[in-house]
C-alpha cells in the first residue's frame, strides 16, 4: 500500500530532476587557450604565470603567440582561441561585437621618444616629421593611429613608418625617423636605453587629460622626476604620459564558472602593484574598451563566489551548477512527502469505511427477517469481507482500526449464525 500511495509521488519528483537536468550548464572545459603576442613580451610572460597557476586547479593553459593585439582580436572573433591579452584604447564598436571583457590586468604606458624638434610637447608638434608608429597589426600602432587621427595627422602616410621594438629603436637613434612610439613597460630594456640616450627626449603629453576625456580606455600617469634613476636624474623632470590598459578579453560564450578562477589568477598575479599600479588597484574593472562580463562585474562587486571560498574549484563548480537540481526538491518533493501520510490515511480508512458499509449492509437484510437461505447467501458474504480484511496489511498505528473491523464482523456472524438455528 505504501508503495502505490508514493509510487505516484516519486515518479512526479523524477520527472521534475528530469525537466531541471536539461537546465544544468555543462561543465567547464580542462583546457583553454590565450592569445598573447611576441615570444619576448610582457602578454606571453604573464601567459606563463597564468598556465602555472591554473594547472594548480587542473585548467591547462595553451599560449598561442601572435605579433600584438589586432591579431588576438581576429583570432578571438574566429573561435581559434578562447581568451586575448589585448591592449586599451584601439577596440571600435565593430571590433567589440560577440566579445566581453574580464578586466583591465595593469598600465601600458605609452612612449613618444624624438630627436627633434628640441621641445615638444604635443603631437601636432610632429607635424612634418617622420614617426614610427610600431609593428604592423600590433596594438600600439592601432593606438597610435587613434591619437594621430584626433589631430588630423594620420593621412600622411609616407612619413608613417610601420616599425616597433628594436627596429623602432635602431630607427630612431640612427636619425632614420625622428620619434618613435612604444607601448612597454618603464622596466622594458629600450626603454630605459631610450631614457639614458643623451640626444634623445621623452614627450610629456600636455593635453593628456584631454586624451582620457576622449578615448574612456585612456589613463593619465604621472612619472616623477628621477624615477627611474635618481643618480643621473631620470627623468629630468616629471614627465606626463598617456596609458592603455592591458585588457583580459573573451568571447561572449566563454564558461561562466572560468570567469572567477581566471580573476583569483589575475589577482595573484597583478595586485602587488608597480611603478605606476598601487597594490590592489588590478584587476579592475575600469579602463576596458569592450562591455565587462557580468560574472567579472560580480567578482569585482563581491569577490570570489562563496564556494569557491572553501572548496576546491571542480567541486565549487559541481554544486553550483547542480544547485537548479534543487528546485525540484523544494517544489515538488517536499510537499509531497508532506501530503503523502493524509492521503495514505484516507487510502486506509477508505477501505475500512467500505467495509462497514457492506456490514451495515449485511445487518439491516438480517433485521428484516430473511428467509433461511437468503441467511446463508448473507454468511458467505460476510465470509468473503472477513478474508478481505486478512489479506490486509497495514502499519501498527492503524492496527486498532483494523481489529474493530474484525470484532465487529464478529459480532455480525454470531448473530447470523444464531438466526440460523
Amino acid at each position: 500500500m505504501h508503495l502505490k500511495t508514493y509510487l505516484p509521488a516519486l515518479l512526479l519528483v523524477l520527472a521534475g530532476f528530469i525537466v531541471a537536468s536539461h537546465f544544468v550548464q555543462p561543465g567547464p572545459p580542462h583546457s583553454i587557450t590565450i592569445a598573447t603576442g611576441a615570444p619576448d613580451g610582457a602578454y606571453t610572460l604573464f601567459a606563463g604565470r597564468y598556465r602555472a597557476l591554473l594547472a594548480e586547479n587542473g585548467i591547462t593553459l595553451q599560449i598561442r603567440k601572435t605579433v600584438g593585439s589586432l591579431e588576438n582580436l581576429a583570432l578571438l572573433k574566429a573561435g581559434q582561441v578562447d581568451l586575448a591579452f589585448v591592449q586599451g584604447g584601439i577596440a571600435g564598436p565593430a571590433m567589440a561585437a560577440g566579445l566581453e571583457s574580464l578586466g583591465s590586468l595593469y598600465y601600458e604606458p605609452l612612449w613618444l621618444f624624438y630627436r627633434r624638434p628640441a621641445h615638444a610637447d604635443r603631437l601636432t608638434d610632429f607635424r612634418e616629421l617622420r614617426l614610427a608608429t610600431g609593428n604592423p597589426g600590433s596594438g600600439t600602432q592601432a593606438l597610435v593611429q587613434s591619437l594621430l587621427e584626433d589631430n588630423h595627422l594620420g593621412s600622411d602616410t609616407d612619413r608613417l613608418q610601420s616599425l616597433g621594438g628594436d627596429e623602432a629603436l635602431d630607427a630612431l637613434t640612427e636619425g632614420r625617423v625622428d620619434a618613435a612610439f612604444f607601448v612597454a613597460s618603464p622596466r622594458a630594456p629600450l626603454i630605459r636605453s631610450l631614457l639614458h640616450h643623451k640626444d634623445i627626449h621623452l614627450l610629456s603629453f600636455a593635453r593628456a587629460a584631454a586624451y582620457t576625456r576622449i578615448h574612456q580606455a585612456l589613463a593619465l600617469l604621472t612619472l616623477p622626476e628621477g624615477t627611474i634613476d635618481l643618480q643621473a636624474n631620470i627623468p629630468p623632470r616629471t614627465t606626463t604620459l598617456l596609458a592603455a590598459t592591458a585588457n583580459l578579453v573573451a568571447r561572449e560564450d566563454f564558461h561562466p564558472a572560468l570567469v572567477s578562477l581566471l580573476l583569483q589568477t589575475a589577482t595573484r598575479v597583478h595586485n602587488a602593484g608597480g611603478l605606476f599600479e598601487q597594490p590592489g588597484e588590478f584587476p579592475s574593472g575600469s579602463n576596458v574598451d569592450f562591455p565587462l562580463n557580468a560574472h567579472a562585474r560580480n567578482y569585482y562587486r563581491y569577490g570570489q563566489p562563496f564556494l569557491q571560498r572553501y572548496l576546491p574549484f571542480w567541486t565549487a563548480n559541481l554544486i553550483d551548477r547542480l544547485k537548479i537540481m534543487l528546485l525540484p526538491l523544494f517544489t515538488l518533493l517536499v510537499p509531497m512527502f508532506k501530503l503523502m501520510p493524509p492521503v495514505f490515511r484516507w487510502q486506509v480508512r477508505r477501505k475500512i469505511y467500505r467495509w462497514y458499509r457492506e456490514l451495515q449492509a449485511l445487518d439491516v437484510q438480517l433485521l428484516a427477517e430473511t428467509p433461511g437461505a437468503r441467511l446463508s447467501e448473507l454468511l458467505q458474504q460476510l465470509d468473503a469481507i472477513e478474508e478481505e480484511v486478512r489479506q490486509v496489511r497495514v502499519p501498527l498505528s492503524y492496527r486498532d482500526e483494523l481489529y474493530n473491523v474484525r470484532l465487529h464482523i464478529d459480532l455480525v456472524r454470531q448473530r447470523l449464525q444464531s438466526a440460523l438455528r
